[in-house]
């Protein structure tokens, strides 16, 4: 079922250290999640192919890293904060928030509690509208506050920057700025796991181009942004799919967008949105900020004001995703097996050593000789806290592709076994070859 393997990945996140909750120790704190080890490295991975696909390998785009606090007139130039709101309403029975267009409507003004299934009259429990940015005191006195916003989106950094880096490299269109940064948004996020955080990470690219090429440009990030996840990020096609908004279901700045769509365990859901922006944002702080945001074509001998496309993912929902995509169990001599089938690439570890008899002193050196050999060449982990087989399900858990197990005739004839995560299948191999034969196979896994 489901929500059954929903529970189970939660379990597994939380069990070998891939997610905690937010200040657990204290209780926790709802809608904020902390990375362990292993997830820390899976996203920082993610982050990192991310960033090399679309900065360090284009000469289109340039990388930025701007602040999360923001000035008040950001906002009020980009209409957040007049009009990023949810309408919300409270149950009488459970006492808990929803987003009113998020719970089943039953009759006129009448809604059901998705949480204790009692009934929500609107009439006498009114939704009301609350903004979904942060605020925070920014003054060094209390008495003197000066209230600024944390960024409920990190596009805003990139609009508020495009004229120092158009001036800083002098670049023709089209010309795109990227970005991966935290973003936070007070809004309702019951039972949504990683998938819907108060605070939470973006990869945003704002690419602006000419008016007349901004829909073809659009219709090419669409494809674009689908084939990343597929090829390069690794998930399955047909956990993937495309949704084009609706006329109706437009940001207000929105000329067309379209959703890529992941699978999950709770249904299909947005991973990604790519948007037309057309030119509102640049002409809203333009008309806010006084600053001449324009753009001089010299070729054309025209000024005009660029179109935006906006390919915009979640960090956090990519993470999530990748994972999902991974989980798997298999029954195995009559045993449970839960295996992540991650992709070499994205693994915290790529291999895990191990000494067959932690007793045996000259095994163990051998082990760790090996295990210190090879850490320069991939991300590798050494231990020796359990029988083997313990260890073997330990990594099958973690997604580790391989495991190098040193044993006595280790020692002699300078060879490991190296078993393969998914096959289980166990090979002799040299160890000056271990490097290499890892090369060579782990395109297979």
């Amino acid at each position: 079922m489901p929500q059954d393997r929903f529970a189970q990945i939660i379990s597994l996140c939380r069990r070998r250290g891939f997610i905690f909750q937010g200040s657990e120790i204290y209780g926790g704190l709802s809608s904020f999640w902390d990375y362990g080890p292993l997830g820390s490295l899976i996203k920082k991975k993610i982050k990192d192919i991310w960033w090399k696909e679309y900065v360090e390998n284009r000469a289109d785009i340039f990388g930025l890293d701007s602040a999360i606090i923001m000035h008040e007139n950001v906002f009020v130039a980009s209409g957040h904060l007049e009009g990023f709101a949810d309408y919300l309403v409270d149950c009488p029975g459970c006492k808990k928030r929803f987003r009113i267009d998020k719970i089943e409507k039953i009759a006129p003004d009448l809604y059901t509690c998705p949480e204790c299934a009692g009934e929500i009259n609107t009439i006498q429990n009114k939704p009301r509208k609350f903004n979904l940015m942060l605020k925070t005191n920014v003054s060094a006195t209390e008495d003197e506050p000066q209230y600024a916003y944390l960024r409920p989106e990190t596009a805003q950094g990139i609009f508020a920057n495009y004229l120092n880096v158009m001036n800083t490299y002098h670049k023709k269109l089209p010309l795109g700025i990227a970005q991966i940064g935290k973003a936070f948004r007070n809004e309702v996020t019951t039972g949504s796991y990683i998938f819907r955080m108060k605070e939470f990470e973006q990869m945003e690219i704002e690419y602006f181009t000419y008016p007349e090429e901004a829909a073809q440009c659009y219709r090419e990030w669409v494809s674009e942004r689908f084939r990343f996840y597929i090829e390069t990020i690794g998930l399955k096609k047909e956990n993937l799919r495309l949704r084009e908004h609706s006329s109706d279901e437009l940001a207000h700045y929105a000329r067309a967008c379209t959703d890529v769509e992941y699978l999950f365990p709770f249904g299909w859901s947005e991973l990604e949105g790519i948007a037309d922006r057309g030119d509102y944002d640049l002409t809203q702080h333009a008309k806010v900020s006084k600053k001449d945001l324009s753009y001089f074509d010299n070729v054309r001998d025209t000024r005009f004001m660029p179109y935006v496309i906006e390919p915009s993912a979640g960090v956090d929902r990519t993470f999530f995703a990748v994972i999902c995509d991974a989980y798997d169990e298999e029954e195995v001599k009559g045993k449970k097996r839960v295996v992540l089938r991650l992709k070499p690439h994205l693994a915290p570890y790529t291999l895990a050593v191990f000494p067959l008899l932690k007793n045996r002193g000259e095994i163990v050196d051998l082990a760790k000789k090996i295990f210190y050999d090879i850490k320069e060449k991939m991300p590798v982990l050494y231990d020796d806290t359990g029988a083997i087989g313990k260890l073997y399900r330990r990594q099958d858990e973690i997604g580790t592709p391989f495991c190098a197990t040193v044993d006595v005739d280790s020692v002699s004839d300078q060879k490991v076994t190296i078993r393969n995560r998914d096959t289980m299948q166990q090979e002799r191999v040299e160890i000056g070859r271990i490097a290499e034969y890892i090369k060579t196979v782990k395109g297979t896994v």
